[in-house]
């Protein structure tokens, strides 16, 4: 670990081999499941307060669920995951000991070629802009990959350095289904030749800046390919979110959920269909 504060800084992105075990990765994929197949019961976009299902359909008309957001509140294993002290010595070289969480989410790429993101930086999504400060050197976005993760299932991309143009004009409405288009960087001045491909094995990490312009292709594996992402940042700097870390010790959820995206949260917190 001694290397990924060095390259994330110059690079905007890092990765940590083997930072989860053969059997936690397979207890962690385990949870994931039992989400997707609540998610698909549900049969179309679920809230509950904090927590999303995004439900999708398949050509064929069976659900499918892309992503869900903050499943943490609904099982421990996803939580307690979270709340590893691993994830603070990865962190707190780069942002502290005293830590808030914005993003807890999981993503599925089934065998069959779905689930593009076009070019887009993380940054753009982090609302209000008042809420977050200092946001290029106080956030940091980890995932977890679960399944093999490569050019082949539909792993991330990558341009190196380009964190450091801050935020760009990049057209990243609904990135989500959109592939990957050359033209998106060219028009930033950003070269596709630059581009790398994120190779993960089940159990490592990947560490990126918010301000990394990053995309992801199809998944045309014979496998799924699921990832983790949890996304942390310096209370100080955050107005929002759910502490992870407080004086370097977990913090567990608490009775009523905290505003992280959800601006309805208080008005509309009763489980309802999307």
């Amino acid at each position: 670990m001694t290397n990924h504060v060095g390259e994330y800084r110059e690079h905007g992105y890092a990765i940590v081999r083997s930072v989860f075990s053969a059997d936690e990765v397979a207890a962690i994929g385990a949870a994931m499941d039992a989400v997707y197949t609540k998610g698909v019961a549900y049969g179309r976009s679920f809230r509950h307060g904090n927590v999303f299902y995004a439900v999708t359909q398949r050509p064929d008309g069976t659900p499918h669920v892309p992503m869900a957001q903050w499943p943490s509140y609904q099982d421990a294993v996803l939580d307690a995951v979270r709340l590893d002290r691993r994830w603070l010595a990865l962190l707190e070289p780069l942002i502290g000991r005293d830590l808030k969480q914005i993003i807890n989410q999981l993503h599925w790429k089934l065998p069959d070629r779905s689930g593009d993101f076009a070019w887009h930086q993380d940054a753009k999504s982090r609302r209000p802009a008042e809420a977050y400060r200092n946001l290029a050197s106080s956030y940091v976005q980890t995932a977890l990959a679960i399944d093999p993760h490569h050019p082949g299932s539909g792993g991330m991309r990558f341009i190196p350095g380009s964190h450091k143009g801050g935020m760009l004009q990049l057209d990243t409405a609904a990135s989500l289904g959109r592939s990957p288009e050359d033209a998106a960087l060219e028009r930033v001045g950003l070269s596709p030749g630059d581009a790398v491909d994120l190779i993960l094995d089940p159990g490592d990490v990947a560490l990126w800046s918010p301000y990394l312009v990053h995309a992801s292709g199809t998944n045309s594996a014979d496998h799924l390919r699921r990832l983790y992402i949890n996304g942390y940042v310096r209370a100080e700097d955050c107005d929002r979110g759910e502490w992870a870390f407080r004086g370097g010790a977990p913090v567990p959820l608490g009775p009523e959920p905290a505003l992280v995206h959800y601006e309805q949260l208080h008005e509309r917190p009763e489980p309802h269909f999307v």
